[in-house]
């Protein structure tokens, strides 16, 4: 499909350079801000990617509306479907790329303010980002035509060789900031809260072994080949799924489920068998609220339920409610005995919607 000059060719260029940029800055190794700016300018390729679409298919109406009907405006402007919006008036994604989508706009409202400074960020989410690219690339020839492939510009990612120690990496996470613990545990949560047969699509995180291509090659080999999973034989993947054996990591399931996880009554029934102090659910509810342990109604309609402390709280996703760490129940005991929080402490803080930091109060 060759596009003649006009809106849709402009959104559809732009969607391009977006993603081209996003690859450039990516496979920069000293380049500040690599994550944050791949996540970013790939997030805007995906927008204008789809507003490209619609703006061919139903003309110039991807734009938010008021209940009287008159379009929304932002500085005079009228408000456009953002990406989750555009995925939703789309339809037309498999589960693995909506999901992939998703993780990629969660993470990047959660980074939109902070610098993540460490690449081991960037190294945990290698495998998703690889799948935000190609799912770009195949929608994009899907809804243009192959003309607009862009995988020839595009190119793999060198990697040093050496590989760290087990106690680099360990140096390394104990340098982590609080800011980025938490960005790590949203991925780690998020990974665990999806479906298997979406977690384990190409789609949803691209899976690589990098093995060293050594015999029956030619002079003219590319140094590097994808392989596409449906089209080699059943004899083949016998063989990939030996090695994969050997070498992936995956998480094992157990048949316990929760375990060592407490409800909010037995926190505070835990709290009572050691303190005096008749420890009640509103008390537990004012810590939670100003520790930001979990999302309370005190913060609002549209908090993320899955953004807790982890080191405290899980968000159930199957009983839609929350479960506690013992450590949580010690965190409150050791501080009111301690001295450090006080009932007055607690109530007034949360009467006056004042948040304290957790880890001024963590006793060492």
């Amino acid at each position: 499909m060759q596009l003649r000059k006009g809106k849709t060719k402009t959104l559809l260029e732009s969607s391009i350079d977006c993603a081209l940029l996003s690859v450039e800055l990516y496979n920069k190794p000293r380049a500040p801000f690599r994550v944050e700016s791949f996540i970013t300018h790939m997030i805007m390729a995906w927008t204008r990617l789809l507003q490209s679409h619609f703006n061919l298919t139903i003309g110039e109406t991807y734009f938010h509306k008021e209940t009287n009907g008159r379009y929304k405006l932002i500085d005079g402007e009228k408000k456009a479907w953002e990406l989750k919006t555009c995925i939703q008036k789309y339809g037309l994604l498999s589960d693995g790329v909506k999901s992939n989508l998703e993780f990629f706009i969660k993470l990047r409202n959660k980074i939109e303010h902070r610098t993540i400074s460490k690449d081991e960020i960037g190294l945990m989410i290698f495998g998703e980002c690889q799948s935000l690219l190609y799912n770009y690339e195949n929608e994009l020839i899907k809804l243009f035509g192959a003309e607009y492939a862009i995988n020839e510009s595009l190119a793999y990612s060198l990697q040093f060789s050496r590989i760290r120690s087990v106690k680099q990496i360990e140096a390394n996470k104990q340098l982590l900031s609080t800011e980025v613990k938490e960005i790590k545990d949203f991925i780690e949560k998020y990974r665990l809260n999806i479906k298997d047969d979406i977690f384990n699509t190409q789609e949803f995180s691209v899976k690589l072994i990098q093995l060293p291509k050594i015999s029956n090659t030619t002079r003219n080999d590319l140094a590097i080949e994808f392989v596409n999973w449906n089209s080699i034989s059943d004899e083949d993947k016998k063989s990939y799924e030996k090695i994969t054996a050997l070498i992936k990591d995956k998480v094992q399931k157990t048949e316990v489920i929760n375990p060592a996880k407490l409800k909010p009554g037995a926190i505070v029934n835990s709290i009572n068998a050691n303190y005096a102090g008749n420890f009640n659910h509103y008390d537990h509810k004012c810590l939670l609220y100003i520790f930001s342990i979990k999302p309370t109604k005190e913060d609002g309609p549209n908090c993320d339920p899955f953004d807790t402390n982890t080191k405290y709280c899980h968000y159930d996703e199957a009983h839609k409610d929350y479960l506690f760490q013992d450590d949580w129940s010690n965190f409150i005991l050791g501080n009111i005995t301690s001295g450090m929080l006080t009932r007055e402490i607690w109530k007034t803080s949360f009467d006056n919607k004042q948040k304290l930091e957790v880890k001024n109060f963590e006793i060492a």
